[in-house]
């Protein structure tokens, strides 16, 4: 076997703007990695959800170190896993699948993106209250990076409510407070809130437009975002425009894709370079 062979890939929908392979294979190539970094794209293969664990034996067969997983299928994933780490059997998501010795190992390395990305663009905001849009496998993610960032209190919205207030309980149960509640109106929620983190598929190119009202949003507000495909999305536009502070997706997907690189690799990435490579593939796309 090579150990300086890597093949590794991304498992989701509507992935072909993906900036995780030119990001993965670069930092591959200073590391002096034969590394390779392929989508795995549902919507372009025409393939439901459902094929998830098909692919997971083709990857397997095809012989992957590992995959990220995103976008339907970060809770899906699960029963398909050998194993979880701690931070992924905590949250009940998986954005990272490491293919060892007939195991699949799953990871969530989602939170510690969003804690890295927000610690070094917001690190200084008011942290009262925040609003938290989405319970999915993302937002389980985020809301926990969020109570370890110091938010005092979060207020969770999810179309599917219970989701919305099972996230809640998992918090104020891990935190051992009242740290977290579902809540309905969030226009009557973000009135009282400091900041509104947005983490639903909402501005992709295969979801575009607005989470919430635009109204809602007002100057003293910050805003986070974890779509990073555009990197100014439609919520981070308009914030800008009545001068939040705001937080683009693009930091969290550099800091969770450095973490995935060493789960599979075993090598540890310069992140800084990442985080510059990361801003010239936007720039060229912008």
């Amino acid at each position: 076997m090579d150990n300086n062979k890597f093949l590794v890939g991304l498992i989701g929908a509507d992935i072909q703007m993906s900036k995780s392979p030119a990001l993965h294979e670069t930092e591959g190539r200073h590391l002096g990695l034969d590394y390779e970094y392929e989508l795995v794209d549902l919507a372009e293969r025409g393939l439901p959800s459902s094929a998830l664990p098909d692919l997971l034996n083709e990857l397997e067969s095809r012989g992957f170190a590992g995959t990220n997983i995103t976008h339907p299928c970060k809770q899906t994933v699960l029963p398909h896993l050998t194993r979880l780490s701690e931070d992924a059997k905590m949250l009940g998501a998986v954005n990272t699948v490491v293919l060892q010795n007939g195991e699949r190992i799953g990871h969530n390395t989602d939170w510690y993106g969003f804690y890295k990305n927000f610690e070094r663009g917001l690190l200084d905001v008011a942290k009262a209250h925040a609003v938290l849009l989405g319970a999915g496998g993302a937002g389980v993610a985020v809301a926990h990076a969020a109570v370890k960032l110091g938010i005092e209190k979060l207020s969770i919205f999810d179309q599917d409510e219970r989701r919305a207030s099972t996230l809640a309980d998992q918090l104020n149960e891990r935190f051992s407070g009242e740290v977290a509640r579902s809540v309905r109106d969030v226009g009557a929620a973000l009135a009282s809130a400091d900041g509104l983190i947005h983490a639903t598929p909402t501005g992709m190119p295969s979801h575009p437009g607005l989470p919430i009202d635009p109204d809602w949003i007002q100057h003293h507000h910050w805003v986070a975002d974890i779509v990073y495909m555009p990197l100014v999305t439609e919520l981070l536009a308009l914030a800008k425009q009545k001068r939040c502070r705001t937080l683009p997706g693009g930091g969290m997907t550099v800091f969770q894709a450095a973490a995935a690189f060493e789960l599979f690799t075993g090598l540890s990435p310069d992140t800084e370079r990442m985080s510059r490579h990361f801003d010239e593939l936007c720039r060229v796309t912008a």
